[in-house]
């Protein structure tokens, strides 16, 4: 098909090209000088800065503090939980050489923090009135990525990871559970992901843990996205690193502890979910720019028409608002449309003698209606505020129709593989790993997660027809 050096290859012809176009066309990242990472450009890590903030104060209002670890891990610590180093051992970045000299032990770029962390957590906590220690460190992590792609699997990437210590496995449960509604309000809130939270299968669980859960989303190609994960660890990485504490009768009894992070791919879920032919479609809370104004105007006229469009920007920004003022002059009023359509901007006016006289501008959506109407200037802020709230619900709303539509409930094999061809199916299964490696072979999907929603169900294995394991229905899908 063909298109200026603006556009980007739609998505029926193919996503994987539409999404690579679209996040260096919309300025959100370039591909980094060393293999698999990226360099995010400050359009992409304002929309990062806005997600980080938010969820930053949601963990701090569940009482968590923030803190920072080192990057450099000795081997030795990961080798202490078994299960933790066979995980990540071909994903592990290690240094051997430093300061000109062959290292004693090499040092492991961080690829999650468990185990520095149970470090610390051994010598921190004694009693039980040090109990919960709740801890969240923001970082970027290095896991060697075979098969990279920008935003969603990267050799060095951004996130926080959330870690504490409990008293017993009751409190553990409920914090894993507790961060884990919290990465679903994160999602549905600022990016307008409709996720499915639910446990993982044991054969998807992360290394280590006793059990995992995640909030899943769904792409507009219908393969799952997983945006968020939690993790109760038992008393694996206590037993590992002496994490202890002293109960109230004097008795040494091990901690339970957890885990929990989100990153930067969540971004790349963003844009995944809304996205369109156009270029980039961002939710108004995730927003960089809420909205944009283009002056139209030349000669004697423009300074007058730059000077309103300026004092409204100021009332915008006053209100609450993330506005930006396009007033390039070597470019025309429709390569800026077009230009911030592909940046996803939510609103945009238009501003021109003819709307200054009439003392209105035009206001025009990324999405939703077509067509551009005229709002007053004065009562501009209070309807630019309403239109982004509904905006935002908007898009909720149709990322929640479009991966109702292409979700599936099925009991034959046939229909599973149609199922998963375009988007998830519900099914029963037996929970034996060999079948789900079996379902990846021929699929191409996974056992996304076990909802936590679920009705209670039972039958026969959707591929052997084993009885099924879970009681409920497990969610499949083809995945990033």
């Amino acid at each position: 098909m063909a298109r200026d050096e603006r556009g980007v290859t739609p998505q029926s012809e193919d996503f994987s090209s539409w999404y690579n176009e679209v996040v260096t066309k919309a300025q959100l990242v370039e591909r980094g000088p060393a293999r698999g990472t990226m360099v995010i450009r400050p359009y992409g890590y304002r929309i990062w800065e806005l997600l980080q903030a938010d969820l930053d104060g949601r963990i701090k209002d569940t009482g968590h503090e923030n803190a920072y670890f080192p990057m450099l891990i000795p081997e030795s610590y990961l080798k202490r939980e078994a299960e933790h180093v066979e995980g990540f051992a071909p994903e592990l970045a290690v240094v051997t050489h430093a300061g000109g000299k062959e290292l004693e032990e090499p040092l492991v770029l961080r690829p999650t923090s468990e185990t520095v962390i149970g470090e610390m957590m051994a010598k921190w906590i004694s009693s039980y009135r040090d109990l919960p220690l709740l801890l969240n460190q923001w970082a970027n992590v290095v896991r060697w990525e075979l098969r990279p792609r920008l935003f969603l699997r990267t050799t060095e990437f951004l996130w926080q990871e959330g870690h504490t210590a409990h008293a017993d496995e009751a409190e553990a449960m409920a914090e894993t559970l507790q961060m884990l509604d919290v990465y679903e309000h994160v999602c549905r809130d600022l990016a307008a992901i409709p996720v499915v939270p639910g446990e993982k299968t044991p054969g998807e669980r992360f290394a280590g843990a006793v059990k995992t859960f995640t909030v899943e989303g769904m792409m507009r190609d219908g393969k799952a996205l997983q945006s968020g994960t939690t993790h109760y660890l038992g008393t694996n990485f206590a037993k590992a690193f002496g994490i202890q504490f002293a109960d109230d009768a004097g008795r040494l009894e091990l901690c339970h502890t957890t885990s929990w992070g989100m990153s930067t791919r969540l971004v790349g879920g963003t844009i995944m979910t809304h996205g369109d032919d156009k270029g980039l479609v961002l939710p108004p809370k995730l927003a960089p720019y809420q909205v944009v104004i283009v002056p139209i105007a030349r000669g004697d006229q423009a300074e007058t028409v730059l000077a309103a469009v300026r004092e409204l920007a100021g009332r915008l920004k006053a209100a609450g608002i993330r506005v930006h003022v396009d007033d390039r002059p070597q470019v025309s009023p429709g390569f800026k449309f077009n230009d911030w359509e592909m940046r996803g901007v939510p609103l945009r006016l238009e501003i021109g003698p003819r709307d200054l006289a009439a003392g209105t501008a035009l206001l025009a959506k990324r999405l939703g209606d077509q067509g551009k109407v005229a709002i007053s200037l004065d009562t501009a802020p209070e309807v630019l505020l309403d239109t982004l709230d509904d905006f935002q619900e908007f898009l909720l709303e149709r990322a929640t129709d479009f991966r109702d539509s292409h979700t599936v409930t099925v009991d034959a094999w046939e229909e599973f593989v149609a199922a998963v061809a375009t988007g998830w199916a519900r099914a029963l299964h037996c929970g034996r790993p060999e079948c789900e490696e079996e379902i990846k072979a021929a699929t191409a999907a996974t056992p996304r997660c076990i909802p936590l929603e679920a009705p209670a169900e039972s039958g026969s294995c959707v591929r052997c027809d084993a009885p099924s394991a879970y009681g409920k229905r497990v969610l499949f899908g083809r995945s990033y």
